[in-house]
């Protein structure tokens, strides 16, 4: 059972980061439930991409900032599958919306937002919580490096970091060919335990060829190969759950939910 807040005027939920990061880093990633989205974007549509209407996704977006509170500056990207880090501090003021899979956040009162609906969102901080970060990880950025140059673009010792793995789409679901085994294979740092942890982490299907893979498990790999070890969250499968979780491979026309990181002013 999700642990969940709600706000009882709007119905609008969110999930807690639940990690041991400094309580000025306010980590969270929302649900579907609440918003004013229909049809097939119904509720907390947060994606202005996804062919809903454009007057109900900023309403949406509105009751989100009125649940952090805050009035954040927020980067939200046009997210590509690719690698690149917006860094907030240094990226121009235009355009608004910059393209890249990952932010990266330094002074109080800026806030990163990463939009999924089975792909992995991944939330960083340091543990003196000076940095944060959010990360757009599916399957091709995941094997492109997207973890690893979010890593690299906080400028702190990995081993200094923590991770939060946000809900994607699960092992039970996430049905792949096998050239994505063997680009994830193809691609793993030639340390022999992990080219092992990433082998285990598809599953094969016998009777199609095909396989399982855990997007989990092979982001804690990744991470872990760089030097980040403290990993929190992972095991919520979007495909599972659509009270709470946008689908792209269970609805294909769906909305997205997003999944936000801040730096509160201390």
């Amino acid at each position: 059972m999700l642990n969940l807040s709600e706000n009882k005027e709007s119905g609008v939920s969110w999930l807690q980061a639940d990690w041991p990061a400094p309580e000025w880093v306010d980590a969270r990633v929302f649900t579907r439930c609440g918003g004013v989205s229909q049809g097939a974007w119904r509720g907390l549509n947060l994606g202005l991409h996804v062919g809903d209407q454009a007057a109900d996704v900023e309403r949406n977006r509105r009751l989100m900032r009125e649940v952090l509170a805050h009035n954040y500056r927020l980067q939200w990207l046009r997210q590509v599958h690719g690698t690149d880090v917006v860094d907030i501090d240094t990226a121009a003021d235009n355009p608004p919306v910059k393209e890249g899979d990952a932010v990266c956040i330094r002074q109080p009162g800026d806030g990163a937002v990463i939009m999924t609906a089975d792909c992995l969102p991944v939330l960083f901080t340091d543990q003196e919580g000076t940095v944060a970060a959010a990360a757009h990880a599916g399957w091709r950025g995941l094997v492109a490096g997207v973890l690893e140059n979010t890593v690299a673009a906080m400028q702190r010792p990995p081993e200094t970091l923590l991770a939060w793995l946000g809900p994607a789409i699960g092992p039970c679901h996430f049905e792949v060919g096998d050239e994505v085994r063997q680009a994830f294979l193809g691609k793993s740092p030639d340390s022999e335990s992990v080219r092992h942890s990433i082998a285990q982490a598809f599953s094969p299907l016998p009777e199609t060829g095909k396989w399982l893979a855990d997007l989990y498990a092979l982001a804690r790999s990744r991470l872990q190969a760089v030097g980040v070890n403290e990993i929190y969250g992972g095991g919520l499968c979007t495909y599972c759950d659509d009270k709470h979780f946008y689908s792209f491979r269970r609805e294909s026309v769906t909305g997205r939910t997003a999944s936000v990181i801040c730096i509160k002013a201390r």
